[in-house]
């Protein structure tokens, strides 16, 4: 099923559950994303630059409910008003927040309709001043937006892309590649309509093309799409799995978290891909959708092994449906399950090297293919030191007894009389 474009010609068009629910995370990300970032107290000024490169129209109406619901450029300058409040409520030197914004927009019934909008919510006076509305693709003004927030951050280039494209031939890894190597502290939140790509997937020069452009070609390693179908059983879970991770290679970002989110039916999937530089902000989105478990289900493994596929279906929606969550979802299940596969598979990482692993760098080499966020990490060690399998000794020569102990530095080690032998 091929997704459908939205419609602002004659006002807010309608949206689906499964687009409220991204719409959760990304401000539940952005709510945590602020809070990391002034954690020191001494912090006075925090510089940010949030970019959404298919903005949409500003307003939706819901498909089942009708009522209104406001899209990502609301979410960005909201997240932000309140994270400024919720930051500086109890300090007495409040921190300054100095965000840009940049909303493009294609589609011009859609561009009008959000300039509408945001005049009708007061932000008119910023339009032009730190909110910069563009009537333009995306990958047009991409290097504009680039130089601009290299000038205003030179140092780390710190920003959010949100980059929530119909399909996926808009956003090639090319640029994606090139804002991570242009601005170090850049975070790219990306759609990708794997579902519709999976129905169109041939050998044909049309596909081939579309690849190319998108700056993955022969990402099935000479293979032909007609010979995997014929001979894997699970050819969709095949294609899918060399897809996902040629992309995140190609756009160049060391860290990555999937969500695999679902239309009802299975139609229209598409994957929301978080990226970035740094291990810390790829935990920060591990746990919003630990902490925000009713949305999504998690369909790889549960230890270092996953499949890295992660998704959410509005039919598992409890809080929308009103009924309980079904499925392996981020609930107390699934973290039991991930303490038990972390309890395995962390000793042979550790047994591996005589010198053992600090903590910081299991979870940095790691992170990406576990469900797991540092926290779940840290109680498996615990569990592990409790069962003499692991000693974990900090920088002092210290021995650490809990999980609420463990710091980045700490060095985990095969005990001196081992308590379980891995073979």
């Amino acid at each position: 099923m091929t997704l459908k474009q939205y419609n602002w010609k004659d006002g807010p068009d309608f949206i689906q559950q499964h687009s409220v629910a991204k719409h959760r995370i990304l401000q539940a990300y952005l709510a945590a994303y602020f809070q990391t970032l002034v954690s020191s107290p001494n912090r006075e000024i925090l510089k940010l630059t949030l970019v959404d490169g298919f903005a949409g129209g500003g307003v939706y109406v819901h498909q089942d409910t009708r009522e209104v619901v406001k899209g990502s450029p609301f979410i960005f300058l909201e997240a932000t008003r309140e994270a400024e409040y919720l930051i500086n409520k109890d300090r007495h030197k409040p921190v300054q927040l100095l965000v840009d914004y940049f909303f493009t927009e294609a589609d011009p019934h859609a561009h009008k309709h959000l300039d509408k909008v945001l005049r009708e919510a007061g932000y008119g006076g910023q339009i032009g001043n730190g909110i910069y509305l563009e009537h333009a693709r995306f990958q047009d003004k991409a290097d504009a937006i680039i130089e601009f927030i290299k000038k205003k951050s030179p140092r780390n280039g710190r920003s959010i892309f949100a980059l929530d494209q119909y399909g996926y031939k808009e956003v090639p890894t090319q640029l994606m590649r090139k804002i991570f190597e242009s601005l170090p502290s850049a975070e790219v939140i990306l759609t990708f309509g794997v579902d519709s790509f999976m129905n169109f997937a041939n050998d044909g020069d049309q596909v081939k093309d579309i690849l190319d452009g998108l700056g993955l070609p022969d990402i099935f390693a000479g293979r032909s799409v007609e010979e995997i179908k014929a001979s894997d059983r699970d050819w969709r879970l095949f294609l899918q799995s060399t897809l996902y991770r040629r992309l995140v290679e190609n756009c160049g970002a060391r860290h990555f978290t999937p969500f695999f989110i679902r239309n009802r039916g299975g139609h229209g999937d598409y994957w929301l891909i978080h990226m970035s530089q740094h291990h810390r902000a790829r935990d920060v989105m591990t746990e919003v959708h630990w902490a925000n478990n009713n949305y999504f289900i998690h369909y790889g493994g549960a230890g270092l092994d996953m499949f890295q596929m992660v998704g959410y279906d509005p039919a598992h929606d409890s809080q929308y449906l009103k009924q309980s969550a079904l499925g392996f979802e981020f609930d107390d299940v699934a973290k039991h399950a991930s303490i038990a596969a972390l309890n395995e598979h962390i000793p042979r990482r550790v047994y591996a090297d005589d010198t053992g692993i600090s903590f910081g760098e299991l979870f940095a080499t790691t992170c990406n293919s576990s469900p797991a966020s540092a926290q779940i990490y840290r109680e498996s060690v615990g569990q592990l030191v409790a069962e003499r399998v692991i000693e974990v000794v900090s920088v002092d020569g210290g021995s650490r007894r809990s999980s609420g102990q463990i710091k980045a530095t700490d060095q985990l080690l095969a005990p001196r009389q081992r308590a379980i032998s891995f073979v």
